[in-house]
């Protein structure tokens, strides 16, 4: 298994140049709901508007000259896109993003604005990272994962170096699980820091992939239903590094549904004036569901990202849901 410490501090010194030391912004409402102190990590104000910039840089920049020639390739239609965008554009490094011909316009339109070449391929997300992989393998490109590999897993742990810097007294924390990069980087570095810190996966009940992998001890196909938490939606690659990781470190999982998501997303609207997209507000959702676990203890509740659609925010704010 790979050394998460070591990695996120490799990271931490290659790209606190590029990204932001984000906000630790303390919530008198969820502290007042569970007797406890709670406080949001806000990566929705992070470069791109989401964590995954973090990941991306430490992969565009550990790359020697060399690599960097070779050129990189990635599929992706959100936050992984943006990040693996902004990286190239920061860095200089040239590459290839695929999307999906039937890729929101929005989004795709986020992505252009990087002036980096896209190219759409496939009826489906499948079917252009399928494209970019093989892309990759034919040409010698290098092919950035969104989780499973280690130095975007690095990257996303650096959150965790600015945790225990912002709050010593960090008891817990709360992250949002996907394919398990952002959670495995936070609790890989933290742990190893201070085992007494726990580490919540917070999952949907409609996608809860890693969730399903980790109780059946071994990496396996999950059905999955839509989810306003689309950023954490999708399986597992059957080679990933981030189950062991994520099998070492987290000590306990809740599961909330497609309201409870609503509701948290819509919380953070009311209390914070952030906006955050669904795989932040299953974050809230879950330390609301399980608030009495919380009593007496400082929280960290990452807001992995604020990249949602006004149609899909209009929505929300009017409490007839999202995933319509």
């Amino acid at each position: 298994m790979m050394n998460v410490k070591t990695e996120v501090l490799l990271a931490e010194q290659r790209i606190r140049n590029y990204i932001r030391e984000t906000y630790l912004d303390y919530s008198p409402s969820l502290s007042d709901q569970s007797n406890g102190k709670a406080f949001l990590k806000l990566e929705n104000l992070q470069v791109t508007g989401s964590f995954k910039a973090r990941g991306s840089l430490n992969k565009v920049l550990s790359l020697s000259e060399t690599e960097k020639a070779q050129g990189i390739v990635t599929a992706s239609t959100g936050n992984h896109g943006l990040g693996v965008a902004n990286a190239l554009t920061q860095t200089g490094a040239k590459g290839t993003i695929y999307l999906p011909k039937n890729v929101a316009a929005i989004k795709a339109n986020a992505i252009k604005s990087f002036n980096v070449p896209i190219e759409f391929y496939g009826a489906d997300s499948l079917e252009a990272e399928t494209k970019a992989r093989k892309v990759a393998e034919e040409t010698g490109q290098i092919y950035i994962s969104p989780y499973n590999d280690e130095q975007v897993i690095g990257g996303q742990g650096t959150i965790g170096v600015e945790l225990l810097r912002q709050l010593p007294d960090l008891d817990c924390v709360l992250v949002s699980v996907g394919g398990g990069g952002l959670i495995g980087g936070i609790a890989g570095y933290i742990k190893e820091i201070n085992p007494k810190i726990k580490v919540i996966g917070c999952l949907p009940e409609n996608a809860p992939v890693m969730f399903e992998c980790l109780k059946a001890g071994k990496i396996i196909n999950v059905p999955e239903s839509p989810t306003l938490s689309d950023g954490t939606a999708g399986g597992l690659d059957e080679d990933s590094i981030t189950f062991e990781i994520c099998q070492k470190y987290i000590d306990d999982f809740i599961l909330v549904n497609e309201q409870e998501i609503a509701d948290g997303m819509r919380f953070v609207i009311e209390n914070h004036r952030q906006i955050v997209e669904g795989s932040a507000g299953v974050t809230i959702a879950a330390f609301l569901k399980e608030k009495e676990k919380f009593a007496g203890k400082n929280s960290a509740l990452i807001m992995c990202g604020g990249n949602v659609s006004f149609e899909k925010l209009q929505k929300i704010i009017h409490r007839d849901g999202g995933n319509n």
